[in-house]
């Protein structure tokens, strides 16, 4: 599928659907706890269908009712999987599934389609045979199909966590082993990922020490407690509509979004704000008004999903934009550094690449074909560019967009957005 986008001003109001980040812990919250546990106003996508098939091979049993979804909880035994375990494209899925894979009674396969099948899991490989588990590469090259034999027992080990997802998948899996666990963290990247899986086990009275995110212990023998949660809306989306009112002079407020939430891309809208748009923040509610943007200097470590649509918002700032200190940013869907790079440049960017970065100036782009290299927040980014750019900018494998923000060109179009799907 593609997208086809012309030049649009955009205006009105939208409300924002629920976290994707959220949604995956709830889901596997709701599978180790015991009872029933309830998610209101879940995000729905290709991601979270795919936890959700996910847990039920570990034994839970999911209903997805209308906008609450509930989950019948295994109390920290989780089942044998009877077949492999397909995550689809989901990373998050995929590393926190190791972590419960590592507590099974049994030995569980985990893959996923091309993309998953080309992401790093040495990382946590290891800690996870430190502390007791098997676990292995197929292919011998530290990434999926992978078998994992449980079960942890505690004790202590290292975990570089390149992505925070290796050490959330350990910090939900630690509780429930039989002694303590003892983690050292020399690296962490995305460190509001790592706090919003503490509050989650704040929430679920938990116990555990962090040490200013370089060491932790977590008691064993804890039990997850059932829960109803509401789930808060997604600031990774919103930061797509944020910045198409930033870069076009539009007029947009979007509804949903708690400051107060610890999602990291919340720091979105400071940068925004840093750059000239003109924001105002009410209770769940960000309206944001265009105006002449103004480059500068934004370290990314703690939100790499802002980066495709923050080098977006640098090609029309006036000066340098600098978004740095993100390597990890490569190891997502796609090496988001180097596809935004070569995307942006059809469309006439003036953009440098870094190791860990993009260096932009301000240029007008042009609309042109464009490839979204199968990564939802590529397609969504170069969709926005499209909107500000001259002439039609044709956008290829559109539909990955439905892998966290299905109802994306909906939206879009409800705000005067002018793109459709391409026949082309």
């Amino acid at each position: 599928m593609k997208f086809l986008v012309k030049p649009s001003m955009l205006s009105g109001s939208l409300q924002i659907p629920g976290s994707k980040s959220h949604t995956i812990r709830a889901l596997v919250f709701g599978l180790l706890a015991g009872g029933t546990s309830e998610i209101i106003a879940p995000l729905e996508s290709s991601d979270t269908l795919s936890c959700i098939e996910t847990i039920r091979h570990f034994g839970a049993e999911v209903s997805t009712d209308n906008n609450r979804w509930t989950v019948e909880g295994t109390d920290g035994n989780p089942s044998v999987p009877d077949n492999i375990i397909d995550v689809g494209n989901s990373g998050t899925t995929l590393y926190i599934a190791m972590g419960i894979a590592s507590l099974v009674q049994g030995t569980t396969v985990l893959t996923g389609d091309g993309q998953i099948r080309n992401r790093p899991a040495e990382g946590l490989l290891g800690p996870i045979n430190a502390l007791g588990g098997t676990a292995f590469s197929t292919r011998n090259n530290g990434r999926p199909p992978l078998v994992i034999t449980g079960s942890l027992k505690g004790g202590a080990a290292s975990i570089e966590a390149v992505t925070s997802q290796y050490l959330t998948s350990l910090l939900i899996a630690a509780p429930l082993v039989p002694g303590d666990t003892a983690l050292t963290v020399p690296l962490l990247h995305e460190v509001p990922y790592v706090t919003m899986t503490l509050r989650w086990l704040d929430m679920l009275g938990i116990k555990y020490r962090n040490s200013n995110y370089r060491e932790f212990l977590i008691p064993g023998n804890q039990k997850y407690r059932p829960f109803s949660h509401a789930i808060p809306a997604d600031f990774s989306s919103a930061t797509f509509f944020l910045v198409a009112a930033a870069i076009s002079g539009s007029t947009l407020t979007l509804n949903g979004l708690d400051m107060e939430d610890v999602q990291g891309d919340r720091e979105v809208v400071n940068i925004l704000r840093e750059m000239g748009a003109d924001i105002t923040l009410r209770e769940r509610e960000i309206t944001i008004r265009g105006c002449a943007l103004r480059g500068g200097t934004f370290d990314l470590n703690a939100i790499p999903d802002a980066l495709p649509a923050l080098s977006v918002a640098g090609c029309f700032a006036e000066g340098e934009t600098r978004l740095i200190n993100v390597p990890q940013a490569r190891l997502k869907e796609t090496d988001r550094i180097s596809v935004m790079c070569k995307e942006l440049r059809k469309m006439g960017a003036k953009i440098e690449e870094l190791p860990d970065g993009l260096i932009l100036q301000k240029c007008g782009l042009r609309g042109t074909a464009v490839d979204g290299h199968g990564d939802h927040r590529v397609v969504m980014a170069l969709a926005v560019a499209g909107t500000a750019s001259e002439g039609d900018t044709i956008i290829s494998t559109a539909e990955a967009v439905s892998v966290t923000f299905p109802s994306f060109l909906d939206l879009l179009q409800s705000l005067g957005g002018n793109i459709s799907i391409s026949e082309e």
